[in-house]
């Protein structure tokens, strides 16, 4: 992977390369960017994928100690990556965090000329479903996160609802989440990190950020995952009433990591979006 120095430290990024439109990927809370290696696979080939690991948990390198990690401050940072990386028109994909609508709501969005929302943090859900309340639970106790993560050792417990079993509806490798979950698991820096996402990050943060959603007058796609428990099913016709240009495409038997369930479909209605917009 890349590296690249920011104002609030080093962030590791994958970069395909191309002369293709831009597309920059965004995951969430201990999600790595390999989330998205399906869909990057198919899309590479006339388009140049970026997918920057964000220091949300899965991330290897630690952020400098005194960095503000709350969720706008990350948005400013995904604004920041664009610009160093010097990344022009790009199409920002999210999934799970809700960072691409915060980069369009707080203003970092100069280099994006389009938005694609997957299931995420919207309006009142956060944190989201059961593994968001109690992920923000333990981040208020000292060592709780490090104490919550312990279960996660155990590869037979990742499935249960309380961690990953409400994110996708087929199991992720085990390999693919040992690299997710090794950072945290083994970096006391990187769980710091963590709690200071889950401690800056306030409650009605989504909510504001919906009514800014107006401003974004580019094309935007939501893709929403009807069968989703933890990213509220009514919440993607709410996202794209609220984006000017929003359409709305439903994606079936997956739940809220949809490059995992459908990553083919996933990259179909992608390529669609761009030929269309």
């Amino acid at each position: 992977m890349r590296q690249v120095r920011l104002s609030t430290g080093a962030l590791e990024y994958e970069d395909t390369g191309g002369e293709g439109p831009t597309l920059v990927f965004l995951s969430g809370l201990f999600v790595g960017g390999s989330l998205w290696r399906h869909v990057v696979a198919d899309l590479r080939r006339d388009h140049r994928c970026v997918v920057p690991e964000m220091p949300l948990g899965a991330h290897r390198i630690a952020m400098d100690p005194d960095a503000d990690l709350s969720s706008p401050a990350l948005a400013a940072l995904v604004g920041e990556f664009l610009r160093v990386v010097d990344l022009h028109d790009v199409t920002l994909i999210g999934c799970d965090w809700g960072g691409a609508q915060l980069v369009a709501a707080h203003g970092h969005a100069e280099r994006v000329a389009r938005l694609v929302l997957l299931p995420q943090e919207a309006f009142e859900n956060y944190p989201p479903g059961l593994p968001g309340r109690m992920a923000a639970a333990a981040a208020k106790v000292p060592a709780g996160v490090t104490l919550a993560l312990q279960t996660l050792r155990v590869r037979g417990l990742r499935r249960t609802p309380v961690n990953f079993g409400l994110m996708s509806k087929r199991p992720v490798p085990d390999q693919v989440m040992d690299a997710w979950l090794a950072p945290a698991l083994g970096s006391a820096a990187i769980r710091r990190d963590v709690v200071k996402y889950l401690r800056g990050t306030r409650r009605g943060e989504y909510v504001e950020a919906a009514r800014a959603l107006s401003s974004f007058s580019r094309p935007a796609l939501v893709m929403w995952a009807p069968e989703c428990r933890m990213m509220r099913p009514g919440f993607g016709a709410r996202l794209a009433e609220a984006l000017p240009q929003g359409r709305l495409v439903h994606v079936p038997d997956c739940f809220t990591l949809v490059p995992e369930d459908q990553p083919e479909l996933c990259a179909i209605e992608i390529r669609a979006f761009l030929a269309s917009s």
